[in-house]
């Protein structure tokens, strides 16, 4: 495997560079992006630092490369903390200046399109960290979720293991962005049910990669994934997003990464649990429910066939869904099958 390296960590009181380096939705809803500010100095004592394109939607990906390269590169900030997702992060991460990066590591946050600075910050040797969103989730209707805060505090301050928990309730009906009013009415949430455990009972250890299912997919086609070689042993990481891929879907991007030879080196996948709805699809409970046994039956299928001695992690709260538990990418994971616990190293 690469050699990976944890950045140094920061500590409250300090600067920390806010970015949008895929949409820069906190121009199109300033309420929500105010109310993650604000909650990032009084919850996490963290004061944020903009740039540019922060705010800006559509924003040149040079330019958007440009503000991640300098938010390295500033000896005053000492972690990076993405917006938001989007859709085109991948042509933003070609114009990196990759030795500003090697030269000043630091913690990022982010998930869903932000995979691609994830995944590139991998190849480069850095520990990223995969999950956060001032946006989403430090901008939580009503309040930060408990489980999402306590996760995030351990991954910004607290290097050593952190015990992933359950969520004993969880939800991925969104207040609408668009009405500020919603901001004081706490999300649609539902009863947890734990996790799903598939596979031998075995303890698996090792480094994580993945991400989103969907921008794994786009990056195998560019050609910006490492050899299998280079990832073996790994702990996969696999989540889906708001765009709801159908199961079918979901198969066949892990039955490209099968015929790539890399599903055969994973001897472990954690799974987050499927968003199941969206504005433009609000399906009931019970659609919702239908939709994330499909997704599982894909995924075990897709493992069955390319890595039938994999364990298997099935709704944990690492993607779309809420809260959120934050998991490094390319730093530690323990997956033990036995006691059925997960731990990661911060």
């Amino acid at each position: 495997m690469v050699s990976l390296s944890y950045p140094p960590k920061p500590r409250p009181g300090d600067r920390v560079a806010v970015v949008s380096p895929s949409a820069g939705l906190p121009g199109l809803f300033p309420e929500v992006y105010e109310l993650g500010l604000r909650r990032l100095r009084e919850e996490l004592g963290l004061e944020p630092v903009e740039y540019p394109t922060t705010r800006v939607m559509g924003a040149d990906p040079r330019d958007r490369a440009r503000d991640l390269t300098a938010a390295f590169a500033d000896p005053s900030v000492t972690a990076v903390l993405a917006t938001v997702g989007g859709d085109d992060q991948i042509t933003v991460t070609p114009y990196l200046d990759d030795a500003v990066l090697r030269a000043n590591p630091k913690p990022f946050f982010g998930y869903s399109d932000n995979t691609n600075v994830l995944n590139h910050l991998h190849r480069l040797g850095i520990v990223g960290y995969h999950g956060g969103s001032v946006l989403v989730h430090l901008g939580r209707p009503g309040s930060p979720h408990p489980l999402t805060v306590d996760s995030l505090r351990a991954a910004l301050f607290t290097p050593g293991w952190y015990e992933l928990t359950p969520a004993t309730e969880w939800g991925d009906q969104p207040n609408d962005w668009r009405d500020p009013a919603s901001l004081a009415d706490e999300p649609l949430m539902f009863p947890g049910a734990g996790w799903a455990w598939q596979g031998p009972e075995r303890v698996v250890e090792g480094r994580t990669w993945g991400g989103n299912l969907e921008i794994l997919h786009w990056l195998l086609a560019a050609d910006r994934v490492a050899p299998a070689a280079e990832l073996a042993g790994s702990v996969l990481l696999i989540e889906t997003s708001e765009e709801l891929p159908s199961d079918t879907e979901v198969y066949r991007i892990l039955r490209n990464l099968g015929e790539r030879g890399l599903l055969a080196t994973f001897p472990a996948a954690v799974v987050g649990r499927a968003k199941a709805w969206d504005f433009d699809r609000p399906h009931t409970p019970e659609q919702r429910q239908a939709y994330a046994a499909a997704q599982r039956a894909a995924v075990t299928r897709a493992f069955a066939e390319y890595a039938p001695d994999a364990v298997l992690v099935f709704d944990v709260d690492l993607g779309h869904t809420d809260p959120q538990l934050i998991v490094p990418y390319g730093g530690e994971i323990r997956v033990d099958a036995v006691e059925r616990r997960i731990s990661v190293r911060y």
